[in-house]
C-alpha cells in the first residue's frame, strides 16, 4: 500500500466505519479491471454479539469521500450493511419471481469499455442459491450508459452496488438472464428508465401489496428458513425498498402482519420464519423452478456462440 493510501483512505475509512459500528479488519491492495491499484478493506461489526460475518468494501486507491456531496452516501452505505450484516447470508438476495440468489467476485469500481462502446462497466457473479449446491451461475457485465453515470455520485461501489444488484434482479425477473453451468458474460443494462430526475429516486419494479408480502414470505423461507438455519434477517432492507418501490417502514408493517397470520417471527426489523411458513417449502421451490425457466430465453444464442464483446 502506498503512503498516501495508509495515512488518507486508510484512516478516512477507520473513521467512517467506527461511526456505523464497524471495525477496519483489513486493508489489501487489489487491482482493478484496468489494473489501477484499489484498496480492498474487510470490515466486521464492533458489537459485542456480532458473528464472524464481514464486509468487503473496495475503493479506487486515491478516492476521497471526505466530501459534502459523498459522505452522506458512504455514511448511509456503512449503517446500512452494518445491519445487513446480521443476516445469516449478507450476500443472499431473492428475486420477485422467486430465485434465491448470492452476488459473488464484483469487481470495482466501474470501468471504461474495452469495446468502444460510450459505457462503464463492472463484471460479477451471480450464483443460485437453493441449499443444494447448485453449480447455476451467471457471469455479467453490467453495463452504465453515460447518461446515467451522471446521475451517480461516484462510480464506486458505495455509491453504485444497491442500484446495480436491483438492476441484476430485475432483468432476472425479465427473463433476460440465464443461469448456466458454465457460459459466457451476460449483459446487464443500467439505464436512466431506472431513475426518475423528477423524484430524484430510482424505480425497478411496480408492486402490489400482495406482491410485496409474498416476496417477504420468498425471502424469509429462502435466506432465513433454507441458507440461514433459521437466523433472523432483516425485514426492513433499504435495498429490497427500492427494488420494490416501496418504504421500509411498509415492508416492516407487512411483516407485522405475516407475523400475526402465523408465518414469521417478528423481533424488531428482523423476521424468521415459522414452522407453517416452511411447510409451504414444496409450492417455494416450485416457484423457483418456475423462475429459472423464465431464465431461459433464446435472446443470447449469438452469446453461446462466443459473440459476446463486454
Amino acid at each position: 500500500m502506498t503512503a498516501v493510501l495508509k495515512t488518507a483512505l486508510t484512516d478516512s475509512m477507520q473513521t467512517a466505519a467506527a461511526q456505523a459500528g464497524l471495525k477496519l479488519v483489513s486493508t489489501t491492495e487489489g487491482k482493478d479491471f484496468h489494473g489501477h491499484p484499489t484498496a480492498i478493506f474487510e470490515l466486521a461489526p464492533t458489537a459485542s454479539d456480532a458473528t464472524a460475518r464481514t464486509l468487503r468494501l473496495e475503493l479506487s486507491e486515491h478516492f476521497d469521500f471526505n466530501k459534502p456531496d459523498l459522505l452522506p452516501a458512504m455514511t448511509q452505505h456503512l449503517a446500512e450493511e452494518t445491519k445487513r450484516l446480521r443476516n445469516p447470508r449478507p450476500d443472499a438476495y431473492v428475486t420477485l419471481e422467486g430465485l434465491p440468489v448470492s452476488y459473488k467476485n464484483f469487481r470495482w469500481p466501474f470501468h471504461t469499455s474495452t469495446s468502444g462502446a460510450d459505457t462503464y462497466l463492472v463484471h460479477g457473479e451471480i450464483h443460485l442459491e437453493d441449499g443444494t449446491g447448485s453449480p447455476l451461475h451467471a457471469k455479467v457485465a453490467a453495463a452504465m450508459t453515460v447518461t446515467f453515470a451522471e446521475i451517480v455520485p461516484a462510480p464506486e461501489q458505495p455509491y453504485a452496488e444497491t442500484f446495480l444488484y436491483n438492476a441484476v434482479r430485475k432483468t432476472l425477473d425479465q427473463g433476460q438472464l440465464e443461469l448456466v453451468k458454465s457460459g459466457n458474460r451476460q449483459p446487464v443494462p443500467v439505464t436512466t428508465r431506472y431513475y426518475s430526475r423528477w423524484q430524484k429516486k430510482f424505480f425497478f419494479t411496480e408492486t402490489t401489496d400482495a406482491a410485496r408480502l409474498e416476496y417477504l414470505l420468498l425471502k424469509t423461507y429462502w435466506l432465513s428458513g433454507v441458507l440461514g438455519n433459521n437466523q433472523p434477517v432483516w425485514i426492513a432492507d433499504p435495498r429490497d425498498a427500492q427494488y420494490l418501490n416501496t418504504t421500509e417502514a411498509d415492508l416492516l408493517r407487512m411483516a407485522a402482519d405475516e407475523a400475526g397470520e402465523g408465518l414469521l417471527t417478528l423481533n424488531g426489523e428482523y423476521a424468521a420464519p415459522t414452522p407453517l411458513l416452511l411447510a409451504r417449502a414444496d409450492q417455494f421451490r416450485e416457484r423457483m423452478l418456475n423462475a429459472l425457466e423464465i431464465t431461459k430465453p433464446t435472446f443470447n444464442e449469438e452469446m453461446r456462440s462466443g459473440h459476446a464483446n463486454m
